[in-house]
């Protein structure tokens, strides 16, 4: 079964998360995720992708259910997985533009702040790194991609919080860059990767690794010591107690 759509309209492509309701990751899909940015990445005819969702979520994030049937050690390599397709997506030498769709959750949205550019739906989506409120801890990637984005001091706000804000919450913490009416998400997205398209794709890929190449350097010394300590933290007891209670339709 196939997790994700891949689509293109002259020099842009569009992938689309498709799993269930609401977009959860699990293995298979974070491999068909990777392989179409790979491909879409040795393609000469693509300047620029947009990422979305199908349906009311971008992506709720981690499958947690289907996780939970998992022993440490696979649990381990799927973060590893998952982790590294974040830092590919953030160092993705095309531009990204992440239109979200709906709720964009925990692992969600890990994805839409490795992107180049968010766009929103301005109705009733949620997004949040809320991995708190259930007892999770995040990863070195994931805070040092937040930080990125928002600063050190809005990435501490949202990670300590866990709050779930609205497009407007988040567009002021710098979460989102644009908020729009969902008929004319996909128009912005385009606009949003025309712009960058029109741009010299070597500059681009230039550029964006100067800025970010970096950041990635650093958090990979630190990445894999803190998939173990999110292990860690994910079997405690207290915070194994409260994961049994997330259900979620995929």
């Amino acid at each position: 079964m196939s997790f994700v759509h891949v689509s293109k309209t002259g020099e842009i492509a569009t992938v689309t998360l498709s799993r269930g309701k609401v977009n959860a990751l699990n293995e298979p899909m974070l491999r068909e995720i990777r392989t179409s940015f790979q491909d879409l990445e040795k393609s000469d005819e693509v300047r620029a992708v947009i990422l979305t969702g199908r349906g009311k979520f971008f992506s709720f994030g981690f499958d947690i259910p289907e996780l939970l049937s998992y022993s440490k050690d696979d649990f381990i390599r799927y973060l590893t997985t998952f982790a590294n397709f974040c830092s590919y997506l953030f160092l993705f030498p095309k531009p990204v533009i992440a239109a979200l769709n709906g709720h964009t959750i925990a692992g969600g949205c890990m994805l839409a702040n490795a992107c180049d550019l968010r766009v929103m739906v301005s109705e009733k989506a949620k997004i949040a790194l809320n991995e708190i409120t259930f007892g999770a801890s995040v990863f070195a990637g994931s805070v040092a991609i937040l930080k990125f984005c928002v600063g050190s001091r809005n990435a501490e706000t949202i990670l300590y919080s866990g709050t779930m804000y609205s497009p407007d919450e988040a567009a002021r913490l710098g979460l989102v860059d644009q908020i729009v009416p969902a008929e004319n998400l996909m128009q912005a997205a385009e606009k949003a990767a025309v712009d960058f398209a029109s741009k010299s794709a070597a500059a681009f890929s230039s550029i964006k690794g100067l800025l970010r190449g970096p950041i990635a350097e650093e958090m990979a010394k630190r990445e894999q010591d803190s998939l173990h300590e999110f292990a860690d933290i994910w079997y405690s007891e207290e915070t194994w107690a409260k994961l049994q209670d997330i259900k979620i339709h995929s």
